[in-house]
């Protein structure tokens, strides 16, 4: 992921650079929302023992800032990145399980950690002060698990997108303000158990909705 965050970068850059660009805004965010991941443990088919599915969903609130940086291409249309530097944390999920084999009831816990969100976006003003804006989003997923039948699943990337839209006012000296609502969809993703390989953990996605607070200014 991190090759494919530079090269954004790279081009975000590039763009700066061109004849196209007709000014730079610079500034940060502060967003607050809910987000829910969908997971599952399982085991595979090919087992030696039956395949079982344990869907857990876990959910959570979050406050995170960002920063930007944005190029308007016309007094239209403006492409920008956006990077979060905080991990959005859910809640502790815990599955128990009964003792059947072995006798001996075990528990386990997991947490999703999503850091390092990355956002490229295109932003398009509808009105004076009315912008819609659409983006592709990568970050990395942590999981973080206390699993008493041993083991570890590793760290994943995962993509998607978010939909926005906002209001802008501009403001003295180059600054303005903006308030956005956004809907993030971030795609599914699968690991597999370092001590087990027909043991994996999958999250079918990760949603959200949020509102965000910007203040910046135009270069």
């Amino acid at each position: 992921m991190k090759k494919i965050i530079i090269s954004i970068i790279s081009s975000f850059f590039l763009l700066i650079g061109s004849a196209n660009a007709v000014g730079l805004s610079l500034g940060g965010s502060i967003a607050a929302g809910v987000f829910s991941v969908d997971g599952a443990t399982e085991k595979n088919a090919d087992a030696t023992i039956n395949a079982v599915d344990e869907n857990e969903d876990a959910e959570g609130l979050y406050a995170i800032g960002s920063v930007f940086a944005e190029v308007s291409l016309n007094d239209k249309i403006a492409v920008g990145i956006d990077y979060v530097p905080h991990a959005l944390e859910s809640n502790q999920v815990t599955n128990a399980k009964e003792g059947n084999v072995t006798g001996v009831d075990v528990t386990n816990t997991v947490e999703v950690h999503v850091e390092d969100i990355t956002t490229a976006y295109v932003s398009l003003s509808l009105t004076d002060s009315i912008y819609a804006k659409a983006g592709y989003i990568q970050a990395d997923v942590i999981t973080n698990e206390i699993l008493q039948t041993g083991g570890a699943y590793p760290n994943a990337d995962i993509d998607g997108y978010v939909l926005g839209l906002g209001m802008d006012r501009d403001l003295d000296s180059g600054l303005f303000v903006r308030l956005e609502a956004s809907y993030t969809d971030l795609d599914s993703v699968s690991v597999t158990n370092t001590n087990d390989s027909t043991k994996s953990v999958t999250v079918d996605g990760v949603q959200g909705y949020g509102a965000k607070l910007s203040i910046g200014k135009s270069f």
